[in-house]
């Protein structure tokens, strides 16, 4: 289920959707400078990761990814920003991103199926 946020002054997205059991809500959100998108399975926040493009001289474009909040012994949640982060640079964007997971399961099939949810719903 999706529901446009109307009125926000932030360009929205919202759906819930079942991933291997689990309730998840997303949230994707457009800010001027970055994405916020918003996963979760327990109600709150979890860990916040952020994800960024960082500038050089290189051809080869290169990521960094930072725990903010939250658990830093979780290498999926670090894979899932990374892979969006990717995602938001190819289709042509330079801002970066904020990402919330509060997750029951940490599972690679989860993260994917977290990763394809938000980039067939992406707002960039």
């Amino acid at each position: 289920m999706e529901t446009p946020a109307s009125g926000f002054p932030v360009r929205t997205k919202q759906l819930t959707l079942d991933i291997k059991g689990n309730e998840t809500h997303l949230v994707i959100c457009d800010y001027e400078d970055y994405f916020l998108v918003i996963a979760t399975q327990i109600g709150s926040m979890g860990t916040i990761l952020q994800a960024r493009k960082e500038e050089g001289v290189s051809i080869n474009p290169t990521f960094s990814v930072s725990v903010l909040i939250g658990k830093r012994d979780e290498p999926m949640l670090g894979a899932c920003a990374r892979k969006l982060i990717e995602n938001i640079s190819d289709a042509g964007s330079s801002k970066s991103l904020v990402l919330s997971l509060g997750l029951k399961d940490h599972s690679a099939d989860s993260i994917k199926a977290i990763v394809s949810a938000v980039i067939e719903n992406r707002i960039w």
